[in-house]
């Protein structure tokens, strides 16, 4: 695999449909719209053309448009044959152009990464279109496409230039520091220091990508028979898990993922929490229990009033039952048997999620980039407390490297090719 290879793709949804895109990009791909339509269409036009193989026969009749680079999705010539959606016609189209000199078949993300390669987009906005092809409810799509837009970019381009614009301080108080009237760095350079540093700072203490990806983590707890089966099957809206009146018939940890209110939520049954277990199994299950109720986000608890977890929602279930035994302090009280007081609960779980999630809109930082800006806030620390220039120009350098990193001036093969992967073939 080169990267002057002409390469070729469905980039649209799955066949069959109406409609099917195969892209061509490459500096072959006015020759295969030649060798399929007998002619060149007209740049930025859709022409409606007969495609014919090597052969003369007649593949489909599709709209084609040809876009000369580098002005291009990805910096290169690139044509698009708007075919009949059949998956025969894009086999016998697709068997044609891999006949065809030169053109091959596109290796997952390969569109995006020539685009990358060739400037037309960079490294955070690669991984903000990214997690907007995952993106499964709003608020993910939300923040996806504020990175895939360019927003993360055109913030840490601008402290890029502040930083410079620093850094040009130091070597100019370094060029005269041999001077006897040199006056060293001014006074306010510490205080832009400060102030850039903080508004990073700002960024890196926002809710982490992460979370929308794995939605917001909320474990039903309490002791056995306390109706968390119950409550989770009614949250997730499915017959996830088995419920019974036998104590301890929940044994392992049981997810699902669900969005409500366009918010994603991982819901997570556990085994009831007891002193002791009926058997080995039950005990594992008890041990993973307290494991996922320190990972949650939320914990709603079901059991004797007081006896939860600190910080976790007081829940009083079955309220329908004879038995129903109310809790004075509780969040909600519910039953997830008639439906009752359980859309006040998803009402709060969805408020108070939107609270610790990114907002919508707001750029969410992944490991990686929060990784490149912690590194850019470390160096501009060290800064503080330096008196050698030398050494002060050395750390903003060190932040410098940490913005270009951060938008893939300074990377490697590997992670490339990790995130590429990500990718469908076609984009």
């Amino acid at each position: 695999m080169t990267s002057t290879d002409t390469i070729f793709a469905v980039s649209s949804g799955s066949p069959p449909a109406a409609i099917a895109v195969i892209r061509v990009s490459g500096a072959a791909a006015a020759d295969a719209i030649e060798a399929l339509c007998g002619k060149r269409p007209a740049p930025r036009r859709a022409s409606l053309a007969r495609l014919h193989d090597a052969n003369g026969a007649l593949l489909d009749e599709a709209l084609v448009l040809w876009f000369p680079g580098p002005a291009t999705a990805t910096g290169e010539d690139l044509a698009e044959f708007h075919c009949h959606g059949g998956r025969a016609v894009l086999a016998a189209v697709e068997r044609a152009l891999a006949a065809l000199p030169g053109l091959r078949a596109a290796e997952p993300g390969e569109f995006t990464r020539r685009a990358f390669a060739n400037g037309r987009i960079d490294l955070a906005e690669a991984e903000g279109l990214a997690d907007l092809l995952s993106a499964e409810t709003e608020l993910q799509r939300s923040a996806a496409i504020s990175n895939a837009s360019g927003a993360l970019s055109r913030t840490a381009d601008d402290w890029r230039e502040r930083l410079l614009g620093l850094s040009a301080q130091v070597e100019a108080a370094l060029d005269f520091s041999d001077e006897e009237d040199a006056e060293g760095l001014p006074e306010c350079f510490t205080w832009n220091i400060a102030d850039l540093a903080g508004e990073i700072q700002e960024w890196l203490d926002r809710p982490r990508s992460e979370r929308l990806g794995e939605g917001f983590r909320v474990v039903l707890a309490g002791p056995p028979n306390s109706g968390k089966s119950t409550l989770f099957n009614a949250l997730v809206e499915s017959e996830a898990a088995i419920t019974s009146p036998i104590a301890g018939t929940t044994r392992d940890v049981i997810e699902r993922s669900v969005a409500i209110g366009g918010v994603p939520f991982t819901f997570v049954d556990t085994a009831g929490l007891r002193d002791i277990g009926s058997d080995e199994i039950e005990g594992i299950g008890i041990e993973r229990a307290h494991g996922q109720i320190g990972r949650a986000d939320c914990v709603l608890w079901l059991g004797e009033e007081g006896q939860g977890p600190e910080g976790a929602w007081e829940i009083a279930t079955r309220s329908d039952t004879v038995d129903f035994m109310a809790k004075t302090a509780a969040r909600h009280t519910l039953s997830a048997i008639t439906g009752k007081g359980l859309a006040g609960l998803k009402e709060d779980l969805v408020m108070h999620a939107r609270e610790n999630l990114p907002k919508p809109g707001e750029v969410a930082l992944n490991a990686r980039q929060h990784a490149r800006l912690g590194e850019a806030v470390e160096a501009l620390g060290t800064v503080r407390g330096l008196d050698d220039l030398l050494l002060v120009g050395e750390e903003l350098r060190r932040a410098r490297l940490a913005f270009d990193r951060l938008v893939g001036r300074a990377t490697t093969e590997d992670m490339l090719d990790a995130l590429f992967g990500r990718f469908c073939i076609g984009k």
